[in-house]
């Protein structure tokens, strides 16, 4: 499913670009809530890429949240194997 019209319905991540003073701490935070808030059928990576495109140009580059909102993007890294010969011969 594709997301909503407005990605933010609550305004979590709204009213965390109007904070002044914000931290990155804080700004990740609200980002989790925000996340788990989301029904399962929206698709998070569009929905982050569409809060990233109304923000960007309006808040300073270096916002917390704007840079909590691209590390998202970025997704995980690549899992390494963990263990020793045990995990190995399993």
């Amino acid at each position: 499913m594709t997301i909503e019209k407005d990605p933010d319905p609550r305004g979590l991540i709204r009213e965390a670009f109007r904070m002044d003073g914000i931290r990155e701490a804080e700004c990740r935070s609200i980002f989790l809530d925000w996340a788990l808030g989301l029904p399962m059928a929206v698709d998070n990576h569009a929905a982050i890429r569409s809060l990233i495109a109304t923000y960007q140009g309006t808040v300073p580059a270096d916002h917390p949240m704007l840079q909590v909102l691209t590390a998202a993007l970025e997704g995980e890294a690549t899992p390494r194997r963990r263990g020793g010969r045990r995990a190995r011969l399993v």
